[in-house]
Order: structure tokens, then sequence, then C-alpha cells
């Protein structure tokens, strides 16, 4: 006799009960609505990666494009820096020393905030006298220096006569 707590049982013992017919038919039921319930969601699940997958062709046309548009920009500018190499060295000095400008009228600016915080907040004729003073200014420092960094840092290209023309002609393509 095998040692019931040791030795494996190689026998099992099944049930079988009678149901009611009644359950087995309210069973098929909703069996029924579950397989609608399941093809309904294939459906959808269908549309969402086709909607995915029309995304993921617009995001890839997009970074073609604006990949296109910064390849065409950096030719640009080195086509520029190589006509006009010393012009480029001027920009990328007056840049820097932008820079400490724009630092300084920075510095300023967080001053008067600083101080005349509690003003601005109670009055808008203080608000707007603020930003009359350094709105407009600063800005303009901005856009100056973005330009003279571009043109100061544009990249260096190599031309040799084989590919010359094949470059200009591609620049001239994208535009």
């Amino acid at each position: 006799m095998p040692n019931s707590f040791n030795e494996p049982h190689f026998v099992s013992q099944i049930d079988i009960v009678h149901t009611n017919t009644q359950q087995d038919s309210q069973s098929f039921r909703k069996a029924g609505q579950i397989h609608e319930s399941l093809s309904e969601l294939c459906i959808l699940m269908r549309e969402i990666l086709a909607t995915q997958d029309r995304q993921n062709e617009l995001l890839e046309e997009l970074i073609t494009q604006t990949s296109r548009n910064q390849r065409r920009k950096a030719l640009e500018l080195a086509l520029w820096k190589r006509s006009n190499p010393e012009l480029s060295e001027f920009c990328r000095k007056a840049a820097t020393k932008l820079e400490r400008v724009q630092t300084d009228l920075l510095s300023t600016i967080t001053e008067q905030i600083d101080s005349n915080f509690e003003s601005m907040l109670e009055s808008e004729y203080c608000l707007n006298e603020f930003v009359d003073r350094f709105g407009m200014k600063f800005v303009q420092i901005n856009t100056l220096l973005q330009v003279l960094t571009q043109l100061g840092n544009a990249p260096d290209i190599q031309f040799n006569r084989s590919n010359s023309n094949t470059t200009k002609k591609a620049a001239a393509n994208e535009k």
C-alpha cells in the first residue's frame, strides 16, 4: 500500500454532473455575446493599428522634410561662409561680444524685476513701463545674436572641381 504522503498519486477523481438545459442556453448566449464583443474589439484594434501606421508615415514625412530643410540651410550657410570668410569671422567675434551685452541686459532686467515686483503686480502702468523699457530691446538683441551666431559658426565645406557643380545643383533643387 503506497504511503499517500510520500508517493505520488496516479489516480484522480472526476465528478460528472448534469446541468440544467436553461443554464446551458444562457451560457451559449453569453458565449455568443463574448464572441461578438471580441469581434468588435478586434475591429477596433485594427482601426487603431491603421491609424498608428498612418501617424508613423506622417512622422516619417515630417522628419524627411525637416532634415532636408536643415541640410539645405547648413549648405547655404556653408556657401555663404566660403564666399565671405572674413565677414564670418567678424560675425563670430561680434556674437561673442553681444553675448556679454545680453548677459548684462539680463542682469539689469532681473534686478528691475526683483526691486519692482510688487509695484508691477499692483500697477499696470509699472508693468507696461518695464515692458516698454526692456521688451523690444531684449527681443532685438536675441534676434541679432542668433543671426550673428549662425553666420559666425557656419559649417565648413570642402569643394573640389568634381563635386562643386553637383553640390550647387543639389542646393538649387532643394529650394
